[in-house]
């Protein structure tokens, strides 16, 4: 990471409660927490990216962040858009601010960074996952107040509050997140290797 660029800002929800669409699937909870961690690496490691900010009340997954990201404990979970405005708060207007969800389970650095370039040309950015209704991508340049929708239909929200949409080819790890037993499926020879271990 630098010293001057992007905050990135990556909610996570505890893993007893995230990947509720995977069903019943007793590895559910380590698959979520190895998702989180394999996409907070990539974040660490991208082009441009100075700082990685983590919003979660999962405590088993906050002792094992890698050194340099800021943490950010809640005492319980409180939603994406309540966590992503604390953690730009803490960030301030000072830096540029992009939200990542915790599951891009095909990520890629250069990919974040090639977003994250492109998103420094508007106010205000977002880019659709694989569906295009919802967000993966979500960003504020500097000076610019943090703004976020996440909910059902989120892309389009986001639209409404001015963001302009990034393109970004349909095979990006940055469209793909993982939901269900398919995804899981369809994304893990392109997952990180803490996924791989654990699925």
């Amino acid at each position: 990471m630098r010293d001057r660029g992007w905050a990135v800002m990556i909610p996570v929800k505890p893993a007893a409660a995230a990947k509720s669409r995977l069903g019943d699937d007793a590895r559910r909870g380590d698959i979520a927490r190895a998702l989180a961690l394999d996409t907070i690496d990539v974040a660490t490691r991208a082009a441009g990216v100075a700082r990685v900010l983590v919003v979660t009340a999962d405590a088993a997954l906050a002792d094992l962040l890698p050194g340099g990201v800021e943490l950010i404990r809640e005492r319980a979970a409180t939603g994406i858009d309540a966590a992503l405005a604390a953690a730009s708060g803490r960030v301030g207007l000072r830096r540029p601010r992009a939200a990542l969800p915790a599951d891009l389970a095909a990520l890629a650095s250069a990919e974040l960074s090639a977003a994250l370039a492109m998103a420094s040309a508007a106010p205000r950015a977002v880019i659709p996952d694989a569906a295009g209704t919802g967000t993966t991508l979500l960003t504020a340049r500097a000076g610019v107040p943090w703004a976020s929708a996440y909910g059902p239909d989120s892309f389009a929200r986001h639209l409404a509050l001015g963001c302009r949409p990034m393109p970004v080819r349909a095979t990006s790890g940055l469209r793909w997140d993982l939901d269900t037993p398919d995804d899981l499926a369809g994304l893990l020879p392109r997952a990180g290797e803490r996924v791989r271990g654990v699925a």
